[in-house]
């Protein structure tokens, strides 16, 4: 019996090149929305380490759903039938997760939006890394180049993923809004699964993708939320004082962090401006011009402040977020003068470039959410301020905890390592560490006697109720708290977070 020839082997939909796009594309896409995540959930979460860990999981979560569902799938199903609606539907829903998220922050809080990105992040990831699976299958058509054919595509996932991360990191977050991010990381999915279609099931497959995208694109563009700016950093806005018409509010991720009047630079709102306010008018003879030094600058209230009372001072501020600047410059009245130097830095960065006993007066109040970053916390980063600080110098640090107020205890800890005389002031509550005890606490630090009943008096003439404490009461409310060095200080675990119905201004 004569055999006929042998079928010819069915050729493989997809090239080399635009099977390695596929996998480049959907594995950067992947890392473009744990990143993006991030900074959609800074204002009701914070932009803690425990945010950063939960988005890291669900992201390693759903990449290991993704692949392991989509080489299952792509044993029982047609490849090429599933990449296109796997791309267009990663598309829509990476698309519509600014408008998700947003819209749960703000109708069900930090709980709400915690959840609805988990799934905002958990979709998109898992049908995106069912790509890599997918086109493995569709292009292996030689069990003898097994090997390569996988090698070759994982290779190229994971250079995608470093692409996604690096792009994401330093190019896209400080050139466009977050949203505008997604949504062109939407459109582009679409626009592949498009192609996908158009190239494995004509042209009727291919209009679905695109119609599609449409409600993402819109709600995410549309939806509540919104940033007046979206700085590196922060999604900013500027809000005008109802009560004062001069009056202006910077808010980052939803929290007030500088109050400034565009008329009057000696009008301090907030408490702990006021309290900063009198540790400098208290620890210096009057009118005396001052060195000073800021870790931080938000809406620069102090340093204005400063340059009125005491004409002459010089101050230098390092902030690290240059959008938050340019609100300053643009809606805060910020205008660059002789004795104002503001760097865009690092502050730990920053303090490193000052001269040693080159400053009277350093005031930390960098934040990033409601945690002090960690690396300004340690007794490395204090034992820096200390040597840019004159004999006599003092050191001033905005702190934020709720009881049982395990960071601020650990701070003024770590203080005692590296300052002479260290002081506490706060509210009575706050001292007393009662129920409810919280809200915002200034660390004062100094290698000369601190002179606390001017103090106290200076608080009285601010109108503030603050006390103060120091020695054998500060032994006692500090007990047996951690000192925070740069090998182990776990700020974000020792901070306990607000209730929502107190937040605190930073």
């Amino acid at each position: 019996m004569t055999r006929g020839p042998e079928p010819a082997p069915v050729p493989a939909t997809l090239g080399p090149v635009a099977a390695g796009a596929l996998v480049f594309g959907s594995s950067a896409a992947v890392l473009v929305v744990e990143l993006t995540a991030l900074r959609l959930l800074a204002p009701y979460l914070g932009l803690t380490l425990e945010t950063s860990t939960i988005v890291i999981g669900i992201a390693l979560a759903a990449i290991a759903a993704g692949a392991w569902a989509g080489g299952r799938a792509a044993d029982t199903m047609p490849p090429r039938n599933a990449l296109g609606p796997l791309l267009a539907a990663s598309g829509v829903a990476v698309a519509a997760t600014p408008f998700v998220v947003r819209a749960a922050g703000e109708t069900a809080g930090s709980g709400g939006a915690l959840l609805v990105a988990m799934l905002a992040i958990l979709v998109p990831g898992a049908l995106l890394s069912a790509v890599s699976p997918m086109v493995t299958k569709l292009v292996l058509t030689d069990l003898a180049e097994t090997g390569s054919v996988v090698g070759r595509l994982s290779g190229i996932g994971t250079v995608g993923a470093i692409a996604g991360t690096v792009l994401t990191g330093f190019v896209f977050v400080a050139a466009l809004p977050v949203s505008a991010v997604l949504v062109t990381t939407g459109v582009l999915l679409v626009v592949a699964a498009v192609a996908v279609e158009l190239r494995v099931r004509g042209v009727r497959a291919a209009v679905l993708p695109a119609v599609l995208l449409v409600p993402g694109a819109v709600g995410a563009a549309l939806g509540p939320g919104q940033c007046e700016a979206e700085t590196v950093y922060h999604c900013a806005q500027v809000l005008t004082d109802p009560e004062r018409p001069t009056g202006r509010v910077l808010v980052l991720d939803g929290l007030r962090h500088s109050y400034v009047d565009l008329e009057d630079p000696t009008h301090l709102e907030f408490e702990y401006v006021q309290a900063l306010a009198a540790v400098a008018d208290t620890g210096f003879p009057a009118d005396t011009p001052l060195a000073a030094y800021h870790l931080g600058g938000g809406g620069l209230t102090l340093p204005r402040y400063l340059a009125q009372a005491r004409p002459g001072t010089t101050s230098v501020v390092s902030e690290i977020d240059p959008g938050v600047l340019e609100l300053d410059e643009e809606r805060l009245g910020l205008v660059t003068r002789a004795g104002l130097e503001v760097r865009v830095e690092d502050a730990r960065l920053g303090v490193r470039t000052l001269g040693t006993d080159s400053r009277d007066l350093v005031v930390g109040d960098a934040f990033g959410g409601l945690s002090v970053p960690w690396h300004l916390t340690t007794r490395e980063a204090l034992t820096e301020v200390r040597r840019v600080l004159r004999p006599d110098g003092v050191y001033a640090a905005n702190l934020i905890d709720h009881a049982p107020l395990g960071f601020a205890r650990a701070e003024l800890a770590t203080m005692r390592t590296v300052f002479d005389h260290v002081a506490l002031a706060a509210d009575p509550v706050t001292l007393a560490r009662g129920v409810g005890a919280g809200g915002n606490l200034v660390a004062i630090g100094s290698d000369a006697p601190l002179d606390l009943p001017a103090l106290r008096e200076g608080f009285a003439a601010q109108g503030l109720a603050w006390g103060v404490v120091e020695g054998a009461e500060l032994d006692t409310w500090v007990g047996d708290a951690m000192v925070l060095t740069d090998d182990h200080a776990p700020v974000d675990q020792l901070l306990t977070p607000y209730p929502t119905a107190r937040r605190p201004v930073v």
